[in-house]
């Protein structure tokens, strides 16, 4: 529909328009979609320019154009993207393991590498039927933020009939609110839940000492109760919502025949395409970084917070972040009084 001489007519108008310098950007492609619009650019600089200060230049664009949205992404993003997929792939199908779950997700990977720019997985599930496992297939770790409830949806959808557990140790670090979106989670996807309840009692005083950044500690619990929960009823999978351990960390053997998915990270999912698709089972979305008792570390112990934006920032070193979002993430600890 648009050539990339006449988009980059238009994004120096704009840019002109609002005070901007004009710039001299290199589009890489242009692709379209269901009145959506997707730019690659050559690299982030460019991608910074198309988008502007505070998103203004993009947002212009895409009243002009009538689109429902533009999407601005840099093609080195995609090469990084595209790399770690196929890295996935081929951990993936060297385990040998004909389950339903697995084998749908073989197929998931192949169809977003495909479809690099666009995909979606909102119309991917809806355009598509899984076979579904008669069998348990995985445990899913649900803590009721985006990242697990993402995870437990695509298992779910991708046939690994799972069974969700939710390790609970007390508001301070399970608070009321993230259980709410646990029940409206599992109702709607009509899954098995329990709770495993645990006494954390240690980490609070050790976080509460000054010296114990909580985070580290709460994963590794709730980690082992899961993979023991796992065992005790023989399921020969334990999902995780971790986004970093991309490629050939997707998946690892933990005991046996125990095998640990990292289902986003399995997909090199961002948190925007997280957000996109939990946004239709009406959950509630959490401003800030962490729980409870990490906030009120934060407050008695202002020098943790470096240990905290040490983890946002491989996140975003990742691609699972953006920039922006890390930032927001980071503000939102001088926030704590």
């Amino acid at each position: 529909m648009y050539t990339k001489e006449f988009i980059l007519d238009e994004v120096n108008a704009i840019r002109d328009d609002i005070g901007h310098e004009k710039a001299n950007i290199f589009i890489e492609e242009i692709y379209f979609r269901n009145n959506e619009m997707w730019i690659i650019t050559e690299d982030r600089p460019d991608k910074s320019a198309i988008i502007g200060k505070g998103g203004w230049v993009v947002g212009k664009l895409k009243e002009k154009l009538g689109l429902d949205s533009i999407h601005v992404e840099s093609y080195g993003d995609f090469l990084n993207k595209n790399y770690k997929l196929k890295l996935s792939k081929k951990t993936i199908h060297n385990l040998d393991l004909d389950m339903t779950g697995i084998n749908n997700l073989e197929k998931t990977i192949d169809n977003k590498l495909d479809n690099i720019y666009s995909f979606n997985f909102d119309d991917y599930l809806r355009e598509n039927e899984f076979e579904q496992s008669t069998n348990v297939e995985a445990v899913v770790a649900l803590s009721g933020g985006v990242d697990s409830s993402f995870s437990l949806i695509l298992a779910k959808k991708l046939g690994f009939n799972p069974v969700a557990v939710t390790v609970d140790p007390g508001t301070i670090i399970l608070p009321n609110q993230f259980k709410n979106n646990i029940r409206l989670l599992v109702d709607s996807l009509n899954v098995e839940h329990e709770y495993i309840d645990a006494d954390y009692s240690e980490v609070i005083s050790e976080s509460f000492s000054g010296n114990v950044h909580p985070c580290g500690r709460c994963s590794k619990n709730t980690a082992k109760l899961v993979k023991q929960y796992a065992k005790d009823n023989e399921i020969p999978i334990i999902i995780f919502g971790d986004m970093l351990a991309t490629g050939s960390q997707c998946v690892t053997l933990q005991d046996d025949s125990l095998y640990r998915l990292n289902l986003p990270a399995s997909l090199s999912v961002g948190k925007q395409e997280i957000k996109s698709l939990i946004k239709n089972y009406d959950l509630q979305t959490f401003k800030g970084f962490g729980c409870p008792l990490l906030y009120e570390v934060h407050r008695k112990f202002p020098h943790m917070r470096k240990f905290s934006i040490q983890r946002i920032l491989r996140e975003t070193r990742s691609g699972a972040l953006e920039p922006g979002e890390a930032l927001d993430l980071i503000w939102s600890f001088n926030k704590v009084k």
